[in-house]
């Protein structure tokens, strides 16, 4: 049924498998070779703007989501270059040999640069197709108006990216394509169905404990945080194998497997040199630290066959490295939660909803300075811009004092390192990271104060799995590559009131 119900969402995205940053750097250095020198506006505008969405951006049919020579009415009928609707994006393109500074004679005697040409074509359009974006193009470079800006308006502002430059700076055109919407739509419907995947886990162990009482229940809710955060671990490529956490399971007789799991967590929480080296049963697996298994007290009841059964034959299958920590936060706290259950479904706030908060709070304006910096011409300038850059968002605090499982927090901390990696990316020059060191963003500069403990629980557990996601971020563009394990910093959530 999953599986079904994904297959459909996948054919219904015009969006392909999510490209790696290497793979996009390498089409778009591929790109980039071949349309140097090339650019003849009647014959090669329209397999220059399918090459960039569909080769580099990864749009899986570009005609579907770009229209050619939308018609426009300015008295006659006119033609807008090309048209995107999904991020209202007005193209307009020019030939190699024009210069598109230069203001060009049009057919009502009027004369109007290739911008002021688009801005016409904007200024005709009705209320709900006006653009949001105006890229200005002649092959040899792409400049990207901000129509929301003022500044783009009135003093014909923009981000200029040259086409050289694209394997480095094909980032900046991601809002060509609204991946980030279609991400977050994957993203939810991922973490829903591991939230019904806890569910079936919660519903084979709870029997298991013998008159079972509100300790109990917080066990049972702290030892599922603990087995998906094992199989996030392993499928994350945390641990020794993709398979290390239900190969150890299935190495025990059902007798000895509670045995053998609190002997997991207890090596999950000591470091390799203080453990007994003739336990073998656990080198494989790291030292996590953190805190998630410190607690030794928790109540684990005897494993059956039925629970080796969900973890191994429903869980395991299940790729727990694509859940977003942002959403499975409270989607897990919903459904372990026996008030909710109780009430029947999960309630939380959407990563959409989130950002109609954080961004106008701070998110937008560090973009719109990243975006201010990286158009810095002066080489040296925009390096020591983008490293008092890195200092500035490193030093920034962030408090949620009601932050429940932790998911504006988490997306706020996601959304900053992202910002820090843009900025690490953009310090590139000649295949040369000029950002000495390792990225500054991390979890200790988010803070949150909760009442009810398993959601503190979880709000930490979330935010140790997406420093975990950052760090593989980090590792893909840094040389001097960071240990994911054992995490270096605390989840600063408190249980209070």
């Amino acid at each position: 049924m999953l599986g079904e119900r994904f297959k459909h969402q996948r054919d219904c995205c015009i969006m392909g498998a999510m490209k790696t940053q290497e793979e996009m750097q390498s089409a778009a250095e591929e790109f980039a070779a071949y349309w140097a020198g090339r650019g003849d506006e009647k014959q090669e505008s329209h397999r220059f703007w399918i090459g960039l969405l569909q080769n580099v951006l990864g749009v899986v049919d570009a005609t579907k989501i770009i229209d050619f020579e939308k018609r426009v009415k300015i008295g006659a009928t006119k033609f807008i270059d090309g048209y995107i609707a999904e991020t209202r994006t007005i193209i307009e393109q020019k030939g190699a040999k024009i210069d598109i500074d230069h203001a060009e004679k049009q057919s009502d005697g009027t004369e109007l640069t290739p911008f002021e040409q688009a801005k016409r074509y904007n200024d005709n359009l009705p209320l709900s197709e006006k653009a949001k974006w105006i890229v200005v193009s002649n092959f040899k470079e792409i400049r990207i108006y901000d129509m929301d800006s003022q500044e783009a308006i009135s003093q014909n502002e923009y981000q200029r990216i040259l086409l050289e430059e694209l394997p480095r700076e094909y980032y900046r055109l991601e809002f060509l394509v609204d991946k980030n919407n279609e991400n977050i739509r994957r993203e939810e419907e991922i973490s829903k169905a591991a939230g019904e995947l806890v569910g079936k886990l919660y519903d084979a162990i709870l029997p298991e404990y013998i008159e079972p009482n509100e300790s109990s229940l917080r066990s049972l809710n702290i030892l599922c945080v603990r087995i998906v955060f094992c199989l996030y671990a392993e499928d994350a490529g945390l641990f020794a194998t993709r398979t290390a956490f239900e190969d150890y399971l299935k190495s025990f007789n059902l007798p000895n497997l509670r045995d053998g799991v609190i002997k997991l967590f207890k090596a999950l929480d000591t470091p390799i040199e203080k453990r007994d080296k003739y336990d073998t049963g656990v080198k494989e697996f790291p030292y996590v630290n953190g805190g998630l298994f410190r607690d030794e007290n928790i109540e684990i009841p005897n494993f059956t066959a039925e629970i080796v059964d969900v973890i191994c034959k429903e869980c395991a299958p299940f790729n727990w490295s694509e859940i977003s920590p942002t959403i499975f936060g409270a989607v897990f706290e919903s459904t372990l939660n026996p008030d909710t259950r109780r009430k029947g479904g999960m309630h939380y706030t959407s990563i959409e909803n989130i950002h109609k908060v954080i961004d106008p709070l701070f998110l937008d304006d560090l973009k719109a300075e990243l975006a201010a910096i990286t158009g810095i011409t002066s080489l040296a300038a925009r390096r020591e811009s983008l490293r008092l850059f890195q200092d500035k968002i490193s030093s920034l605090k962030f408090l949620d004092p009601a932050c429940g499982s932790g998911n504006f927090l988490t997306e706020s901390y996601l959304s900053l390192a992202k910002l820090e990696i843009a900025a690490l990316e953009a310090t590139k020059d000649a295949g040369e990271m000029f950002v000495s060191g390792q990225p500054k963003v991390d979890i200790s500069q988010f803070y949150g104060i909760e009442i009810n403990d398993f959601a503190v629980t979880v709000a930490k557990t979330a935010l140790w799995i997406a420093e975990s996601q950052v760090n593989s971020l980090v590792n893909a563009i840094v040389s001097e590559k960071k240990p994911l394990f054992p995490l270096e910093t605390a989840a600063s959530i408190v249980e209070g009131n």
